[in-house]
């Protein structure tokens, strides 16, 4: 859940400034980047309860530690919220959930060594404070109200928010953790083709990263519950996005979208305005009641793109967003699979020629099906794991023909050895814990903190 914008305060003219921004991110292929975000749960090693910000064990202590890495401080109200350092951030979720926002770098190689150093970091710090942290996208144990919140403002609002527009809003707040890629495009018909391939195939990254089927300790039927919270979130600002697959999509239809979306806030004298449900369409125009008069800048503009949270998001990027959390080997593949679709000119039109045909109920019974079912989900005749053995193939082409080498002279493809792994054993992490859960662990889930843990 994306953090405070860093763009300048200028004032909205008209739409097309809205849709240039956006087209402001193209790029030549030369220097496309990749930055990969990812969210874990933190737990207090000796009663596994999740970390509040305050004391000398929250997470605001844990902050204050990592600053011994040249980490900068980022205060909201004299509490340390985030910390900044050569482009990347590390921020908070609404219920402390750790999250690195990497930098923007050439090579998956480049990217994968950037988790591991933070890994480190956070575990240094974590050892020395009794905590620990662990990657699923769901949190397998404890219940809603046992969640804390971190002080940010932006939380505040949300949390009143969403109990208004869905049942399980505040779960998706407070319960679970993601790994998502940010891919940059070279014009707008690139765009509209990568945007096109990732939200058709966004449901395999979820079958393929399927790691939450426990709630409140107990098996909850689904292998991706993560994924499934996001059915019943909001409506207004979640989903699959049909008008992507529509003639004409390009930069507007897309602006046209994030104007329809509710508001939540707009951030301003260092507090944020509580806004939820209203247009921004309104804002542009002055006709708020809750600002009289004030008009919409690029500022409030970049921070209402991330208040959208589709399956794929635009903003002068775009945002895979399919995948549970997980292990440091699947932090580094999830970034490897979408840069090997969608940044080799050959893997992505042979990934559009997957997905081209692909109805718009195909599409959705791909999306509704695969948090419960997973590789196992009935596809055009086969399951969805014959498809991930396609996009697997592809991606690895796309990653060869890049040609990035580590200084062990091993390419990108390295990185997808684990999904490979989970597609030809036939068995997602999920049902990976699952059978552990029924043997060895005889239903203990406490097990899963110790044995999963970074």
């Amino acid at each position: 859940m994306s953090g405070l914008s860093q763009v300048k305060d200028e004032p909205i003219r008209d739409r097309q400034q809205l849709v240039d921004y956006i087209a402001a991110g193209e790029k030549p292929a030369a220097l496309w980047r990749i930055g990969t975000e990812h969210e874990k749960f933190g737990f207090r090693l000796d009663d596994l309860r999740p970390p509040g910000w305050d004391g000398e064990r929250g997470i605001g202590a844990l902050l204050e530690g990592l600053t011994r890495f040249g980490w900068q401080r980022i205060e909201e109200h004299g509490k340390l919220i985030a910390l900044s350092r050569d482009g990347a951030s590390v921020t908070l979720e609404p219920a402390g959930q750790l999250e690195l926002s990497g930098a923007q770098l050439e090579t998956v190689h480049d990217t994968c060594c950037e988790v591991s150093s933070h890994l480190r970091e956070v575990k240094t710090i974590a050892d020395a404070l009794g905590l620990g942290f662990l990657g699923m996208g769901f949190q397998p144990k404890w219940r809603r109200e046992d969640m804390p919140w971190m002080p940010k403002g932006r939380y505040r609002i949300m949390r009143d928010y969403m109990p208004k527009v869905g049942s399980l809003g505040l779960d998706m707040m407070t319960r679970t953790c993601t790994v998502q890629v940010n891919l940059d495009f070279a014009s707008e018909a690139d765009m509209v083709k990568k945007f096109r391939v990732a939200l058709a195939l966004q449901p395999v990254a979820t079958a393929l990263f399927a790691d939450s089927p426990f709630t409140y300790g107990k098996p909850n039927g689904f292998q991706s519950y993560r994924s499934h919270i996001w059915t019943d979130t909001d409506p207004d600002r979640t989903g699959m996005l049909d008008f992507v697959f529509e003639a004409g999509f390009g930069y507007e239809r897309y602006v046209d979208y994030l104007l329809d979306v509710p508001m939540y806030f707009s951030y301003r004298g260092g507090e944020y305005i509580d806004l939820a449900g209203k247009s921004f369409r309104k804002f542009l125009a002055g006709e708020l009641a809750e600002l009289p008069g004030a008009k919409a800048t690029l500022h409030d503009w970049a921070d209402h793109m991330t208040t959208a949270f589709p399956e794929v998001r635009l903003k002068k990027f775009l945002e895979m967003r399919g995948a549970d959390g997980g292990p440091w080997n699947r932090l580094c593949a999830l970034p490897a699979l979408w840069v090997g679709l969608l940044y080799d000119e050959d893997a992505l039109a042979a990934a559009w020629d997957l997905v081209q045909d692909f109805t718009r109920e195909q599409r959705h019974a791909l999306r509704d099906g695969v948090p419960r079912h997973a590789l196992a989900l009935p596809f055009r005749g086969a399951t969805v794991r014959e498809l991930a053995r396609e996009v697997l193939a592809i991606s690895a082409h796309g990653l060869a023909r890049r040609a990035r080498h580590n200084p062990g002279g091993a390419d990108e493809r390295i990185f997808l050895d684990t999904l490979n792994h989970i597609v030809e054993a036939n068995q997602t992490p999920a049902q990976r814990k699952l059978e552990l859960y029924h043997g060895p662990w005889q239903g203990d889930i406490d097990r899963v903190f110790r044995e999963f843990a970074y």
